[in-house]
């Protein structure tokens, strides 16, 4: 059983998002983009992308330059190109670098998944990090926040240091990666000792790793039961 090592949250600013879902999404480039066409994935950026986030990433990171990493993931048509491409685009608008050894290695499959899906089908990742190096995630979408979750701790790990990240597009209260204390102490209370115990046991950390919406999604869910027969369901169905 492949493992994870979740770094808990601190201070993590929330996503900055460029453009609505329903917009991006019916861009006539979305398709293509997302199954891998880097043309597509560069006209669907550069007629998505906010001159607003631009300004405000120049502004708060001035002086800093951090480097922008996208995570290069695998769907299930092909390698999604969009990520990449909105990493480039921030590079030339921003003067700073991008990284293209750092790679997403498993297939997660999380695009049109449900929350246990996505939250039972954990992203990897594997390449050289810069130690004391500024990061700055770059990704397509932001849902639950698992993918930036486990990217952020596998920088920190490798001694980076994870500004923020920001994305295409996103629901707005995904923005808020963070878990709240509030979300915490209420997923424990709900759903008691036990069950933490065996997310422990089987994705290597514990809550306080989760994100604010995975928490949420986690709390809203009516038993522990049920979670845990909807996380091994999910798995064996990707294992198939």
């Amino acid at each position: 059983m492949t493992t994870f090592c979740r770094i808990a949250w601190k201070d993590f600013p929330p996503v900055w998002i460029h453009a609505q879902e329903e917009a991006v999404k019916k861009h006539p480039c979305y398709q293509a983009a997302k199954s891998g066409d880097p043309d597509a994935a560069f006209w669907l950026v550069r007629d998505s992308i906010s001159k607003t986030v631009i300004k405000q990433l120049d502004e708060i990171f001035q002086g800093r330059n951090p480097i922008l990493v996208s995570v290069h993931a695998i769907e299930g048509t092909g390698v999604n190109a969009i990520p990449e491409a909105l990493a480039d685009l921030l590079a030339e608008y921003l003067g700073w670098r991008t990284d293209s050894e750092i790679i997403q290695t498993n297939i997660v499959g999380h695009t049109g998944a449900n929350g246990f899906s996505r939250l039972a089908r954990q992203a990897e990742f594997d390449g050289p990090v810069i130690p004391y190096q500024l990061y700055l995630m770059v990704d397509d979408f932001v849902g639950q926040g698992g993918t930036l979750a486990n990217l952020r701790s596998y920088l920190i790990l490798g001694g980076g240091q994870v500004l923020g990240a920001t994305v295409l597009t996103g629901k707005s209260y995904s923005a808020h990666l963070a878990l709240t204390i509030e979300t915490l102490n209420a997923l424990r209370l709900t759903h008691g000792q036990e069950l933490e115990n065996w997310w422990q046991q089987r994705f290597g950390f514990g809550f306080e790793g989760l994100t604010e919406s995975e928490a949420r999604y986690l709390l809203n869910t009516q038993t522990a039961d049920r979670i845990r027969d909807k996380i091994i369901a999910a798995i064996e169905g990707r294992d198939r």
